[in-house]
């Protein structure tokens, strides 16, 4: 999936008034501000309450599900090699969020794991440099997040107060 096909999905999702946030390999490009490697798909974190807004917006785009795992994951393919992995999160009260994994456990989302990155002058919603570190624990580590893990240390080490992204907090 190239920067080109990423945007629209951005954009629909907005459009719905789906609060999403960039996570996996293009969430640490937004935190670096820069494609880094090359991303077979974007995965987004998403508002659970807005799942059929969100499905919605990429049919209209031409994806269709291609994996559904719900309420874990759900994947969706379009044509030309485009892939979406959408992440229902289930927010509480105080802003926890919760994605159900695919056993019996979940995954969390601190209020603070959340921020803003940037990629080609654009402000690009995702989760924060110590959210993404924190996913990327409990399983056999691939070459590409070993990359994306030196750059999330390199920003980490950079930013101010080491959680944030050049985009600061949402």
């Amino acid at each position: 999936m190239n920067i080109a096909d990423l945007f629209p999905v951005l954009d629909a999702l907005r459009a719905a008034d789906v609060p999403h946030w960039v996570a996996g390999g293009w969430g640490v490009d937004a935190l670096v501000g820069r494609q880094t490697r090359e991303h077979r798909d974007v995965d987004l974190a998403f508002d659970a309450s807005c799942q059929t807004a969100a499905m919605g917006a990429l049919v209209s785009l031409g994806y269709r599900t291609e994996t559904d795992q719900l309420p874990a994951r759900v994947e969706l393919a379009a044509p030309g090699r485009r892939w979406v992995d959408l992440h229902p999160v289930v927010f509480d009260a105080g802003g926890l969020g919760r994605q159900s994994d695919l056993g019996d456990g979940f995954f969390l989302y601190p209020p603070d794991g959340f921020t803003l990155g940037r990629l080609q002058g654009r402000t690009i919603p995702c989760l924060s440099v110590d959210q993404q570190l924190a996913f990327r624990g409990g399983y056999d580590l691939r070459d590409v997040d070993h990359h994306d893990i030196a750059l999330l240390r390199r920003v980490k080490g950079r930013s101010p107060g080491g959680g944030e992204g050049p985009g600061g907090a949402p």
